[in-house]
């Protein structure tokens, strides 16, 4: 703990901005690596006396770890949105998990007779769409920015008609096609999932299929084979009723209800015809990320991080937060699940992709074995009271490595691979930490087969726990 309030460092609102500075740096970062890697995440939790409830909801602030020879060189800044504004009006929005008072939920749909306007506020994610780079978040609204100096350049929007009241924040690439897949989700008497495809590099996007959505389920990711799109309906789902109306208390956190009586619902759709040819059913539990999806012959083979039911989402409170930290919430743990898309019934088959007892959250692959067989898989190791480390999985000879220090933090780790590598571990992860005892942030470069550390720098300033983010070669 690092001050009065009990925060913990990664939750205390970060003002600075600092443009290009050169991180001052220990160890040795490749020569060949070259890129940014462009994180998101929340900046702000606080106007004046007014403090966001849930981690989701602080004001959006993009970072950007720039990587040529041999050197870091560090950007930050806020997106400049409306809720950006709004804050500097002195009024936080938090529309997923804060109570603003019933007096402005109600003013603000008197004023847009019906539901508000969704928040601007894309604080969880990043990606490439043709030649516009954009922060996502799970509202329909995404913003543009310059990948170079982080620069707000507006809000992006699609050029077709189809509808989304929630959208992912998570686009899928192909590594062979370049494709991307997302998805959105509508309500109303008859909720459906919406998947579309972007081809490569473009920035328009066409419908691949409607399906029924049943709850409709809070869905936060999305898996893609070459032949499928999987994703994955837990018992959390959104009590529709609740989501548009004035009367709910904590934004989109209020309409979450976990039944725990509901099965799991596999939705398997086909990426070139659009039919939903399966829909298997499984024991409940929660899931926020998908490892990797692969094709074994004629079955489909899912990775994702588990939790036992939604109470993951409540314990990522601030209230929860300030007490223990990332302790407070459960652990993930891996779990693997193969699907017969053609069977005549709705049997799922549970496998041990890994023997590896800790805690699991953000897993990553290497670009080249997404949607494919892989070997290894990297993430968040998180059963470390007063820590969370690295770990990296050998799916073959069921092994794990892990990297960890008493009090740090390690954030989503990302594989960049070597230039005419050809193992699928060749190349570096890279890394966002804090040291919470020291207050400091870091950036940190480990060998991807050893997962030795190579380099470490050093930020000028503690910025806050982020979400996700993207390494972009193009983008130095």
């Amino acid at each position: 703990m690092t001050a009065d309030d009990g925060l913990l460092a990664g939750f205390r609102s970060l003002e600075a901005e600092v443009t290009d500075h050169r991180l001052p740096t220990s160890g040795s970062v490749p020569e060949w690596l070259s890129g940014a890697l462009i994180r998101n995440g929340p900046g702000r939790f606080e106007n004046g006396d007014d403090r966001v409830s849930h981690w989701f909801d602080g004001l959006a602030m993009l970072r950007r770890y720039a990587f040529d020879d041999g050197t870091i060189r560090y950007t930050n800044r806020f997106l400049r949105t409306e809720a950006y504004a709004a804050a500097r009006d002195g009024s936080l929005e938090g529309q997923f998990g804060t109570d603003v008072g019933f007096a402005r939920r109600l003013a603000a749909w008197v004023q847009a007779r019906g539901p508000p306007t969704p928040t601007d506020n894309a604080s969880v994610h990043v990606a490439r769409l043709g030649d516009h780079y954009v922060a996502l978040t799970e509202a329909p609204r995404r913003i543009a920015f310059d990948p170079v100096t982080l620069e707000t350049r507006g809000e992006f929007r699609w050029r077709d008609d189809l509808p989304e009241h929630l959208a992912t924040a998570h686009l899928t690439v192909d590594p062979t096609s370049g494709e991307t897949i997302g998805y959105a989700t509508t309500f109303g008497r008859n909720p459906q999932y919406h998947v579309y495809r972007i081809e490569n590099g473009t920035a328009t996007r066409e419908l691949i299929a409607s399906v029924p959505a049943i709850g409709p389920g809070y869905v936060h990711d999305c898996s893609v084979t070459p032949n499928y799109v999987v994703l994955v309906e837990t018992p959390l789902r959104i009590a529709i009723w609740r989501a548009l109306t004035p009367w709910g208390d904590d934004g989109l956190l209020d309409a979450l209800v976990y039944d725990h009586d509901r099965t799991v619902r596999f939705v398997v759709i086909d990426r070139d015809t659009g039919d939903l040819v399966a829909e298997p059913r499984t024991d409940p539990f929660f899931t926020f990320h998908h490892a990797n999806a692969f094709e074994d012959d004629d079955t489909l083979v899912l990775d994702l991080v588990a939790f036992p039911d939604g109470d993951v989402v409540d314990g990522l409170t601030l209230e929860a937060l300030s007490q223990d930290g990332f302790d407070a919430a459960p652990d993930g743990r891996l779990r693997r699940f193969r699907i017969d898309p053609h069977a005549s019934d709705d049997r799922v088959v549970r496998e041990q992709a890994t023997r590896y007892p800790g805690g699991l959250e953000f897993p990553t692959v290497a670009p080249s074995a997404r949607s494919r067989p892989y070997r290894f898989l990297y993430g968040q190791t998180t059963d470390r009271r007063g820590a969370n480390g690295l770990v990296k999985l050998d799916l073959e000879t069921g092994t794990a490595t892990e990297w960890w220090k008493s009090g740090w933090y390690v954030e989503e780790p990302r594989f960049v691979p070597r230039p005419g590598g050809a193992a699928e571990d060749d190349g570096v992860v890279l890394a966002t930490a804090i040291d919470v005892e020291a207050a400091q942030s870091l950036v940190l470069v480990f060998d991807a087969e050893t997962l030795s550390e190579r380099a470490r720098a050093t930020l000028p300033h503690v910025a806050p726990f982020g979400f996700h983010g993207r390494f972009f070669p193009d983008a130095a």
